[in-house]
């Protein structure tokens, strides 16, 4: 039997040399672990002289059961757990995963233990490791053990970080050479997402829809844990990471497929960017909107609405959907259209995430060829005045012309506008007349106008890269669908400005397009509202309170950019008659509620009449 052993160092009165030299020779003996013991009364600290072993030796695992952490501001040396975490992410990123904390990483064997107990002692899987003193224990160890040392697949380090409830051992055989765990390397460019942090138990990264099915056998056997799906890894209110759970990453789902040029149809994978999907598709002079950020993954936005910059031309993203193709909570393949399964088609366009997982979206692109582009930035001592202006000035605007505002706090009593615009023509003084009009909210500071491609627009998102999304903390936002700007709105928006609970305020211009679907033909229900806004802060309880003085403006609320969980958002994002269809089709496909991390719709809530 292959097993993992080590060594344990007691670092009480020990030469910092003598434990250097310990270590390199246990890593060139292919031994599996080096285990710091003792010493907080002695000199020494057990985490650094972990740390320090770590940067002196090439790859050996290195053990530490430090104290342990609890904030105590009475205490001037007590280091708080955030400090302590931070020191753990960047021993991460300096040598790797190969510090194991806590002593369940390891079981410490007597220090003339024989070779029939080591073996007895690792039949848990958990590394064994003995006192050693001198070059000589290392060498007798080594021995010992001879080829019994072999490692397994994962190191003692990486099994190490492994959490509670989580069969890593019956990982699927399709998904176990792509999996990712807290020890693994690759770790840390899954773990967060856009702008929340994350640490998951696991990561899956399905390849094909077979693949996506195994995923979700798996997390069928883990119902105790959360389990976050994941494209782009962009979205404010989806729990695409968590904290011990799972996470169905689809990223490599992401082909782009022209399937009838003269249909403009194309097949896109959930797990493509809109960057990418606007690249493909303009060299045949095609586009398809797709909110005002071309790094947001499609799965996302496909299965929720898609407000974006050509939005009032030709309607929401979910408006240009022509198929999809989802696995079931059950693991079994589905394919959805206004023919084939046209319950599940209605339910998908707007309330997706809670009915399985998309592998493959069929879109009809519209004809778009140059744009005008304008980022614009304006100073204005009157927001009131500008918010009110600006709402005239968007709602008159023609379909060709869309304009997003934003602003956050005023400062010195001034505040600073920011508008971005796009406009469906290809003339520039089409172009210009038709943004001229929004330079009266303020004093004109700065500004862009470029007649350009939509993908161009869409490529200004910065690539992710290899070490993926680096968000920490949890986002903190409230979105709403604004029927009108009123004169009060404007009063109150700018009240809400200047107590300083908002960083981020966005005004999205909706109307034309948007609004010539029927309501009841999608999920996404609130086709009439002239403004969708988004309030980003840094207290959930405050902005809550905050925003929920402002109800009387709103009629509904995006979940998309929302991330208050009270019950009551789920009822302002889906009208009753759509709220009640939508759980009658949860209660069809998702009886047992798998799918319930991103605002579930719980198909036989308890809370109905609670708010």
């Amino acid at each position: 039997m292959a097993i993992e052993v080590g060594i344990a160092l007691g670092i009480s009165g020990s030469d910092p040399e003598t434990l250097l030299d310990l270590a390199r020779q246990a890593e060139s003996a292919a031994l599996s672990l080096v285990v710091i013991q003792g010493g907080e009364d002695q000199g020494l600290d057990p985490w650094t002289t972990a740390v320090w072993l770590a940067g002196r030796t090439r790859h050996i695992p290195i053990g530490v059961a430090p104290a342990p952490v609890t904030a105590d501001p009475a205490d001037p040396e007590q280091a708080y757990p955030a400090i302590v975490a931070k020191a753990h992410r960047s021993l991460d990123i300096l040598v790797g995963t190969r510090l194991i904390t806590g002593e369940s990483g390891w079981v410490v064997a007597p220090a003339d233990a024989t070779a029939d107990q080591l073996r007895s002692l690792a039949a848990a899987g958990t590394p064994v490791v003995v006192p050693a003193r001198s070059r000589e224990d290392v060498d007798r160890l080594a021995e010992l053990v001879g080829g019994d040392g072999a490692s397994k697949e994962r190191s003692a380090a990486v099994r190490a970080r492994r959490r509670e409830g989580i069969d890593y051992d019956h990982v699927p055989a399709s998904l176990a050479d792509v999996a990712i765990e807290p020890g693994d390397a690759a770790y840390r460019s899954v773990a967060s997402t856009y702008l929340r942090g994350g640490s998951p138990g696991l990561v899956l990264r399905p390849r094909t829809p077979a693949e996506v099915a195994d995923a979700i056998a798996f997390a069928r056997r883990h119902r105790h844990l959360p389990l976050g799906v994941r494209s782009g890894g962009h979205g404010i209110s989806g729990r695409s990471t968590n904290d011990g759970g799972l996470v169905i990453d689809v990223g490599a789902l992401n082909t782009i497929e022209i399937l009838d040029a003269g249909r403009r149809l194309v097949r896109i994978g959930p797990g493509a960017t809109w960057k990418q999907v606007a690249a493909a598709l303009d060299p045949y002079g095609w586009a398809l909107g797709s909110g005002d950020y071309g790094g947001v993954g499609v799965g996302g936005l496909a299965t929720a609405g898609g407000i974006g910059f050509l939005s009032r031309r030709y309607g929401l993203t979910i408006d240009r959907l022509r198929a999809v193709e989802l696995v079931l909570a059950d693991g079994s393949p589905v394919r959805a259209t206004t023919a084939d399964n046209p319950d599940l088609f209605w339910a998908v366009r707007g309330a997706g995430a809670n009915f399985g997982v998309a592998t493959a979206f069929e879109f009809e692109a519209s004809d778009v060829r140059e744009v005008g582009w304008a980022q614009l930035a304006l100073v204005s001592t009157d927001l009131e005045a500008s918010l009110r202006r600006f709402g005239e000035l968007a709602s008159a605007a023609p379909r060709d012309t869309t304009v997003f505002l934003v602003t956050g706090r005023p400062r010195q009593g001034q505040s600073v506008i920011q508008l971005y615009a796009m406009v469906d023509q290809r003339d520039p003084e089409i172009i210009v007349e038709r943004l001229t009009p929004f330079t009266e909210l303020g004093l004109l500071a700065q500004q862009q106008v470029v007649l350009t491609s939509y993908a161009d627009v869409m490529g200004l998102a910065g690539d992710v890269g290899a070490e993926g999304h680096q968000g920490v903390g949890e986002p903190v936002a409230r979105s709403a669908f604004l029927p009108e700007l009123t004169d009060a709105f404007a009063r109150d928006a700018a009240r809400l400005l200047r107590l300083g609970l908002v960083y981020f305020f966005q005004l999205r211009t909706m109307g034309g397009a948007i609004a010539d679907v029927p309501t009841g033909e999608t999920a996404f229900a609130h086709r009439t509202p002239a403004f969708q806004v988004t309030a980003m802060g840094g207290d959930q309880a405050r902005l809550n309170t905050a925003w929920d003085g402002l109800a009387g403006h709103f009629d509904g609320l995006y979940l998309s950019f929302d991330t208050d969980v009270r019950p009551q958002r789920l009822r302002d994002a889906f009208p009753p008659p759509v709220l009640a269809r939508l759980r009658d089709l949860k209660r069809r496909y998702d009886p047992d509620n798998l799918f319930r991390d991103n605002f579930a719709i719980d198909p036989d809530p308890i809370e109905e009449h609670t708010r």
